[in-house]
């Protein structure tokens, strides 16, 4: 079979201790799932079962660049998450044996058109014109699971825009542990290597202009860096 043109498809994150990259094929991301976060943008915590959206795997950008502000918005906003990597199948799969299929942990943003979003949402539209855009899942290189701990909890999560800390909270306060979010999308669909999970975003967010630099730390893993440069 030929085809009538190429296109870009090939979306990597590098793997600390590890020559080879880990290929991005979906992006799940987990909407509200910080208690205070929830808070902040007005709306109230579904505390029996998490909810996603989607981005495209172009949406991956490496930390450390500078990301144009995107179009068709006037309120760009930061959230820094945990990035989760899937590394074995997982379907139907029970909490217990969620943390099986992980493969590692990255640092990561969900960068947001936030007033597209916010349009959509009070219309009970889907959010992709808000989330599902280009360079809009900034991701760190990726360390290994078995390179990790083991409890997630007391790790700390921080982002300061131009130093000036901005959220702060630590990975207990997830209201959906990894396992469970792994276990409760696996009911809808089929986990396999390659799938990316972006938990959701502590208290804090906000919005950035050109000239911005963006800091994201998760304890024990690389940070995360953006600027954000001028629009096109």
């Amino acid at each position: 079979m030929s085809l009538l043109f190429s296109i870009e498809n090939e979306f990597s994150v590098p793997v600390e201790q590890e020559t080879a990259h880990y290929p991005v094929g979906r992006i799940f991301c987990v909407g509200r799932n910080y208690a205070a976060h929830a808070a902040e943008m007005g709306v109230e915590v579904d505390r029996e079962a998490p909810f996603y959206f989607i981005k495209p795997s172009s949406a991956i950008v490496m930390s450390g660049a500078t990301v144009p502000y995107p179009p068709g918005t006037e309120n760009y906003h930061y959230e820094m998450e945990l990035v989760v990597a899937i590394g074995a199948p997982a379907f139907r799969a029970r909490v217990a044996d969620a943390g099986k299929a992980v493969y590692g942990y990255a640092a990561g943003l969900d960068m947001t058109r936030r007033d597209l979003q916010l349009a959509a949402r009070a219309k009970q539209r889907p959010w992709d014109l808000g989330k599902a855009f280009e360079q809009s899942a900034i991701i760190a290189p990726m360390k290994k699971a078995t390179d990790y701990v083991a409890d997630l909890a007391p790790q700390r999560i921080t982002l300061a825009v131009n130093g000036e800390t901005k959220q702060e909270a630590t990975l207990g306060d997830l209201i959906h542990s990894v396992p469970e979010l792994i276990a409760d999308l696996s009911k809808y669909y089929h986990l396999i290597p390659g799938d990316l999970i972006y938990t959701g975003t502590p208290a804090g967010v906000g919005p950035v202009v050109p000239g911005d630099k963006i800091h994201g730390v998760v304890d024990g893993l690389q940070p995360v860096d953006l600027t954000v440069g001028d629009p096109e």
